[in-house]
């Protein structure tokens, strides 16, 4: 991948992870704390464990993600989805923390890391697969946020893009 690309592809990836950080912060921003542990039945998550398991899948990937597996010898992917007394603030540390690890490892690849190998769970990826592997699950989680910030505030919630029914105003207003 030439350099020039490869500065492009990082680039547009840091931009992509970072709206997906913004729009679920945007979407837990308007619900309550008791908000984030409600699950609809047994078998969903809750925000709560959402948050939780983004956080610990961040910062396990993206902790020294150049030198070591991206599934640390101390993550407890497990216990990423229960929740046991984990109050608001300890789950939007781990969130803030695994981001951190993303953002700041995002920020400091350069082109030629691309087609550089990694390991994830044992098996190889370039660094551009564990990118676009990170950003797909990443989005999905994020995805699954917004939706059940939407249900539990329902006609209170603000819409996080062209709400429904105002396509045609957008498209006169650009």
């Amino acid at each position: 991948m030439s350099g020039e690309l490869g500065a492009l592809y990082l680039r547009s990836a840091l931009e992509q992870f970072r709206m997906y950080k913004e729009l679920a912060e945007k979407a837990l921003a308007q619900i309550s704390p008791q908000d984030w542990f409600f699950a609809p039945d047994l078998a969903s998550n809750s925000i709560a464990v959402v948050v939780k398991h983004v956080g610990g899948n961040l910062r396990s990937r993206w902790t020294d993600f150049l030198s070591s597996d991206g599934e640390k010898p101390d993550r407890n992917r497990d216990g990423e989805f229960e929740i046991h007394g984990d109050s608001v603030e300890e789950l939007w540390l781990g969130w803030e923390n695994g981001w951190a690890a993303l953002l700041v490892t995002l920020e400091n690849l350069r082109p030629e890391h691309l087609t550089q190998n990694v390991l994830i769970r044992g098996r190889p990826l370039s660094v551009l697969e564990a990118i676009h592997r990170s950003l797909a699950h990443t989005a999905y989680h994020v995805g699954q946020i917004v939706y059940l910030a939407k249900h539990l505030r329902g006609g209170e919630f603000k819409s996080l893009s062209i709400p429904k029914g105002k396509s045609e105003a957008w498209r006169k207003g650009r």
